[in-house]
């Protein structure tokens, strides 16, 4: 079912792990999708995907950390297909350490890919929904902003403030027709999951009352409901796929 035909499609983090499957989501269900990623290869494979099932896609290379980067991805799209009726801001990094052992700069860095990141490209993105009195825009948290990570207080830190810029911005412009929702996924079998540490996998999968990570496609079916129709009254709230880590 096309439920997204109607949609045309930003991605950040498309290249690899949980953003490549939504972007295949998407354009399988009929979006056409500009995808960004920091490594425009990595771009290119997800198009390449993409094309071969017969959706339209663009890569677009950039680091969401700099405007003038968001700027270009949207920019492709408005040139392209016409203004963005989707964004999905999903591009991260995952860096462990011990709040004490913490280096600055791995604090800000994972402040500016995350949060400066999505902030962004709401920004970008939200002045031609409100214009058009329509829009949606779902940004990738996760679990560990509303329950913390030992060793990961900084991307813990970066996904509350996600959670919390999409209530807000919610708050803002439902009224005016754009929605704008949150997914927190669980663990989640990607390179970036599986780059932490064995211990902290083994110990984290035997909290889960499912006993198992969940998988980049499973992220990628909730952020293609809320960017549905069926998700129509939505707005300002996070969806858990989270093999029950966490429960609300």
């Amino acid at each position: 079912m096309k439920r997204l035909s109607h949609h045309q499609a930003v991605v950040t983090g498309g290249g690899a792990g949980i953003g490549r499957a939504i972007a295949l989501r998407l354009a399988a269900e009929g979006a056409k999708v500009v995808v960004n990623d920091l490594s425009l290869s990595s771009a290119e494979e997800t198009v390449a995907a993409i094309a071969a099932k017969g959706g339209q896609a663009l890569a677009v290379a950039g680091d969401v950390s700099d405007p003038d980067a968001v700027d270009m991805a949207y920019a492709t799209c408005e040139t392209t297909w016409g203004p963005a009726t989707l964004a999905v801001n999903n591009a991260g990094i995952v860096l462990q350490s011990r709040l004490a052992d913490m280096k600055i700069e791995d604090f800000d860095r994972m402040i500016a890919v995350h949060l400066r990141g999505c902030f962004l490209c709401c920004r970008r993105t939200i002045g031609p929904m409100l214009a058009a009195g329509s829009g949606s825009i779902v940004n990738i948290a996760s679990q560990l902003g509303q329950i913390g990570g030992v060793e990961l207080s900084h991307y813990s830190a970066a996904k509350a403030g996600i959670i919390g810029l999409t209530k807000s911005l919610a708050r803002e412009v439902s009224a005016d027709g754009v929605r704008v929702n949150a997914v927190a996924p669980g663990p989640i079998s990607t390179e970036l999951v599986m780059s932490l540490s064995e211990d902290w996998r083994r110990a984290k999968e035997a909290e889960l009352p499912l006993g198992h990570f969940g998988t980049p496609e499973d992220v990628a079916a909730t952020v293609a409901f809320l960017a549905s129709d069926d998700a129509k009254i939505y707005v300002g709230q996070t969806l858990g796929p989270n093999s029950g880590d966490v429960m609300l």
